[in-house]
């Protein structure tokens, strides 16, 4: 079996970036029917203030999401500072460790994601100062295709164009996609991810591609637990000669 890849591994955004660029400069490109290789990556940022059971919200109307930074604690003694006395925000060189990672684990590949700020509080990097949440991401534009288990994943590009899978993962991180008439039981496990290249190996290079959403293709990451497979993917033309 081939190795897991995340869905967004930093080596694999940089080569999509890189050749969409190239795309972007070649005269042969159809630019008025290419819109998600014309689409710019766009950067966006959220900030929530660290009350624990306030939201913190990432959107991308076009795209998926791809969490570049985040901080848990305070850089500065500006943000999420009114009302709030001076030695609370005394400390600004205060970051918890792995709040990246978190946030990353929940968020990328999804058009959206919102939880409240006390999943990221694990630990009190600077006692008695005011924390803050910030998380700095692009959209990156691509695809996102989300697939109930014991379902159908239909993939497809336009005509002339194929499809190149940007990453996927079968399991189970949030509890209200594919949940409609489930017990509380088959969806409460949020932490199962399972990166997958099957979809990669199947359906690169087609221009549309039909895959069984089952246990038997991508394996059982977490017994009981009701999941779906979650795919990225940009549509490219495959005869753009780069100059």
């Amino acid at each position: 079996m081939p190795p897991s890849v995340p869905l967004f591994s930093s080596d694999r955004l940089d080569i999509l970036k890189i050749m969409l660029v190239f795309r972007l400069s070649a005269t042969v490109l159809l630019a008025a029917t290419c819109s998600v290789i014309t689409t710019v990556v766009s950067t966006e940022r959220a900030v929530t203030c660290g009350d624990r059971f306030n939201v913190h919200h990432l959107k991308c109307d076009i795209g998926v999401i791809n969490v570049q930074n985040a901080l848990y604690g305070r850089a500065n003694r500006m943000i999420c500072s009114e009302g709030r006395p001076e030695q609370q925000l005394a400390n600004t060189d205060c970051a918890q460790k792995d709040t990246m990672d978190t946030i990353k684990g929940r968020c990328d590949g999804k058009k959206v994601c919102e939880f409240n700020i006390d999943v990221v509080q694990t630990s009190d990097p600077c006692f008695g100062i005011y924390k803050y949440l910030e998380t700095n991401y692009t959209c990156f534009p691509a695809v996102h295709h989300v697939a109930c288990e014991r379902s159908l994943a239909h993939l497809y590009c336009d005509e002339g164009q194929i499809i190149f899978v940007y990453g996927a993962e079968y399991g189970r991180r949030d509890s209200t996609t594919c949940s409609y008439k489930r017990p509380p039981s088959q969806v409460e496990n949020t932490s199962c991810l399972n990166p997958t290249n099957k979809v990669a190996e199947s359906c690169n290079g087609r221009n549309s591609c039909t895959i069984q959403v089952k246990n038997s293709v991508f394996g059982d990451p977490c017994r009981g637990t009701y999941k779906y497979l979650e795919v990225a993917y940009v549509c490219e033309y495959p005869n753009v000669i780069l100059h």
